[in-house]
């Protein structure tokens, strides 16, 4: 996004309280941080940048093209800047959850999701080809509502500064009343275990209640520890892997598949195959639900709706 993005001025406040949680890690949780995965993190975070100036202002100047043709004239007023930032939430949980159930989307947000640690530096692990996704149409319904660009940038900015604080275990449970609403560190915990019982739960930005309005929403447990990575790990700390290997596990699945299932392979959800060689987060989360004698409830029909993240 252009120079206006509030996510570059946060960007000292974000190293010291990484160097805050280090300190933190040092005396009460020594395995929190990984030197070579916290690295990668970082270099992760260097490249979304980088990819985000060359790439931002043509999505940007879209937007732009776009306003001209909006349906209401929002204006700038107070209550609109709220509604905004409410709307932009709710946009960024269907991109999310989007980004978990679509293997083309997966394949950008897995960056995120790659660190089998959970601390600060993996809030910084960030795409570098979230473009190729195609996922700022996502924005474009509040454009054409008639929200300028710049407040929607701007909006979308405040949403990550948000988003950057809940990656953390040094933060238990906030007060009720507020994990009630918001999201927070314990109700992301969750979206970035690989536990059975959390697979593809919890895609809120800013505000828990779109999972629990949608039927995505899983509290934290405290009767099983969390594992956090990726249903199959890297098993490296190879930057270029670690950013790449799931669109060319994508072009090896199209280009062996059979014809009738390659845009399958794409479009389905991750870990689809046409001959059930590996499992789905939904076929994971089933088997163990069979295993600990649990059924999906009727009233929530999605509830073993889950993803390999």
């Amino acid at each position: 996004m252009p120079d206006f993005s509030p996510t570059e001025y946060a960007v000292p406040g974000f190293v010291a309280l990484v160097l805050i949680e280090m300190i933190w890690a040092w005396r009460r949780n020594p395995s929190a941080y990984e030197p070579k995965d916290t690295l990668t993190s970082l270099a992760f975070g260097l490249g979304s940048t980088v990819s985000g100036l060359l790439f931002g202002g043509l999505f940007f100047a879209l937007y732009l093209f776009l306003w001209e043709y909006r349906l209401f004239e929002i204006g700038w007023a107070w209550w609109a800047w709220a509604l905004c930032f409410v709307l932009d939430d709710l946009k960024y949980y269907w991109v999310h959850r989007f980004g978990h159930r679509v293997r083309w989307f997966w394949a950008s947000h897995v960056n995120h999701h790659s660190s089998q640690h959970y601390n600060l530096s993996t809030a910084l692990r960030q795409t570098w080809t979230g473009y190729l996704t195609l996922g700022f149409a996502f924005a474009l319904p509040l454009v054409l509502l008639g929200f300028h660009p710049v407040m929607i940038a701007i909006c979308g900015g405040f949403n990550l500064i948000y988003q950057f604080w809940i990656h953390t275990e040094a933060i238990d449970k906030m007060p009720r009343w507020f994990e009630a609403v918001m999201n927070t560190p314990s109700h992301h915990r969750v979206h970035h275990a690989t536990n059975p019982r959390y697979l593809d739960r919890n895609y809120a930005g800013v505000f828990i209640v779109w999972d629990k309005m949608f039927g995505t929403f899983e509290p934290e447990t405290r009767d099983e520890k969390i594992r956090y990575g990726i249903v199959k790990q890297l098993g490296s700390f190879n930057l270029l892997w670690a950013v790449f290997h799931e669109w060319i596990g994508i072009a090896q699945d199209m280009w062996r598949a059979p014809w009738k299932h390659k845009l399958s392979y794409l479009l389905r959800e991750p870990g689809w195959t046409h001959d059930g060689s590996r499992q789905t987060s939904d076929q994971i989360r089933e088997a163990w639900l069979a295993r600990e004698g649990k059924q999906v409830s009727s009233e929530n029909p999605i509830a073993g709706e889950a993803e390999a993240a």
